[in-house]
């Protein structure tokens, strides 16, 4: 499992549809002030990532500033929110051609699975989660604070 998170001022998704290019009507737009951007994707490999590990460690990421400047808040402290946008792009393999290859992506349905147990277990430690949708063409907006963009990769973390 990988999850890109970008601290951000504010940011919203919305999805378009692929025929006419002008958002769908049948996706109410989300959008939140303060706190994290998370693009969540998960590998073939990945069978059962501790995801409420993952979870409890970003609602505790001490990465909002105190009084006196420094990153010593979480997203809890300053009531922040999180977006969560599935991104089947952060497995693209680019060693070999010029066109990603996305074979090391889990398969949509379990993907799909695993992103929304993963938003639940955000949801479990109390944070109000808003979501793009899933395998959709989505715009994402954002205005990256910091900026800080953090990695987290289930392999390297060992979870």
């Amino acid at each position: 499992m990988r999850i890109v998170l970008q601290k951000v001022s504010q940011a919203s998704v919305d999805v378009v549809d692929e025929q006419t290019g002008e958002p769908d009507p049948s996706f109410e737009p989300q959008s939140i002030g303060s706190g994290f951007v998370l693009l969540v994707g998960f590998g073939e490999h990945d069978e059962q990532p501790n995801l409420a590990w993952l979870a409890s460690k970003i609602a505790k990421l001490r990465v909002f500033a105190d009084a006196d400047g420094k990153m010593n808040r979480s997203i809890r402290d300053v009531e922040g929110a999180v977006l969560s946008i599935p991104q089947f792009t952060l497995y693209a393999q680019v060693r070999h051609g010029n066109r990603p290859s996305f074979t090391g992506a889990m398969d949509p349905t379990r993907a799909r699975e695993q992103w929304l147990r993963f938003n639940d277990a955000l949801r479990a430690e109390g944070l109000p989660v808003h979501t793009g949708r899933f395998g959709a063409h989505m715009r994402v907006s954002l205005t990256n604070d910091g900026p800080v963009t953090i990695l987290f990769d289930s392999d390297e973390l060992g979870v």
